[in-house]
């Protein structure tokens, strides 16, 4: 495919078109030889635009990060104490050990095994 090789040509007094032409008039960039590179200024400003992002997007991940392993730090933290809590427990429901604290509260432990107790509904 062909070029477009004809160019409209502006008037020497008539301003530039469209926001980029403003700011070149604004910014009286009209000293350079060629004129304010307005053409480029769009993919530019996309580039800038995805170079914050990728700042952004590194900037969260690392965060997310050192939080994630701040959590898991306190999840083994917080394992580690129901494992001790649980084992404490257990001990302290056997038989043995629930003997030996009441017996300070004066029970015993009775040597004879409990008898079952058979109740006829048709007597109430």
């Amino acid at each position: 495919m062909a070029a477009n090789r004809f160019k409209v040509k502006q008037s020497e007094g008539a301003p530039e078109r469209g926001f980029f032409g403003f700011l070149s008039t604004k910014l009286k960039l009209t000293e350079l030889e060629t004129g304010f590179p307005v053409k480029y200024l769009p993919k530019v400003l996309f580039a800038v635009l995805l170079g914050v992002c990728y700042v952004w997007n590194s900037h969260y991940a690392e965060r997310t990060t050192r939080e994630i392993d701040r959590l898991e730090d306190e999840v083994e933290d917080l394992r580690a104490d129901v494992t001790t809590l649980e084992a404490d427990y257990m001990f302290s429901s056997k038989q043995s050990e629930v003997a030996r604290r009441v017996q300070q509260l004066g029970l015993e432990e009775s040597k004879e095994p409990p008898i079952k107790i058979i109740v006829d509904s048709d007597e109430y």
